[in-house]
């Protein structure tokens, strides 16, 4: 449960992040972990499920007309 509840809150401050709501004091306690890579890891495929989605989007629009 404790990992879980770990990679959570990675994608959670990921996601406040990336819409540019993540409060000073979660940045200070991101930054003071031990590893960024979880933070990488979940960010890349954010990254991805963004650009896959704006993707799926485009062609149903454009599909349309």
């Amino acid at each position: 449960m404790e990992f879980v509840k770990y990679w959570f809150g990675i994608v959670k401050s990921v996601f406040a992040s990336f819409m540019g709501i993540q409060t000073k004091q979660q940045y200070n306690k991101d930054t003071n972990m031990p590893s960024f890579l979880p933070f990488l890891v979940v960010g890349i495929l954010m990254l991805i499920l963004l650009l896959f989605t704006i993707g799926l989007m485009v062609t149903w629009i454009t599909s349309q007309h």
